[in-house]
């Protein structure tokens, strides 16, 4: 439908809590989602929520990624984009094991950069897609740090708030001199 402006950190739409979706099967949401992967594949994202577009509503949307990614294969970017969408509306996160994970991160409203962001490794989530029906899911890894991302913009939460520290925060023209380096999906 239409590829929106993505909203960039300090909007004051990504520093609160989206609003709850009291009909998720609502033309307007539908119409939302079209909204938000439009402007997701635009900026060749994997995920994006509804405050990204300055919508408040708590509605994300992301490419499932395969239980082997990320990896080092440099085409494991455009498989998980091509992997299928989820749509999820007013979801919830349940963490099953709270080992946690740090993993680089970029965001499609924090360009340029990107951070190392502690996770947690097990969760499950829930939600409801514009057709009404229940997604639950039980996530790991890379998957599993994809739903949390997303959720947080839901909270109003962008991952430089969820890192130990800001040392970790880089310009993504800088991985190359890293030992460490983050693949391209991290920096998604």
């Amino acid at each position: 439908m239409a590829i929106c402006e993505i909203k960039k950190m300090g909007n004051p739409v990504l520093r609160r809590e989206a609003d709850t979706v009291p009909d998720p099967t609502a033309p307007e949401i539908k119409a939302l989602v079209e909204d938000m992967f439009d402007s997701m594949r635009a900026a060749s994202g994997i995920g994006i929520a509804a405050p990204q577009i300055g919508v408040s509503k708590q509605v994300m949307i992301f490419h499932v990624p395969d239980e082997d990614a990320p990896g080092n294969d440099p085409e494991t970017r455009q498989k998980v984009i091509d992997n299928p969408l989820t749509v999820l509306v007013n979801p919830a996160i349940e963490v099953l094991d709270e080992t946690m994970e740090e993993g680089w991160e970029g965001c499609l409203s924090v360009p340029g950069l990107t951070g190392l962001v502690p996770r947690y490794k097990k969760i499950r989530y829930t939600g409801t897609t514009p057709e009404g029906e229940k997604i639950e899911r039980v996530a790991s890894d890379f998957h599993a740090r994809v739903v949390q991302h997303e959720f947080d913009h839901l909270l109003g939460v962008l991952y430089p708030h969820r890192m130990r520290s800001n040392a970790s925060l880089i310009f993504t023209s800088e991985i190359e001199h890293l030992e460490d380096k983050p693949t391209e999906e991290e920096l998604a």
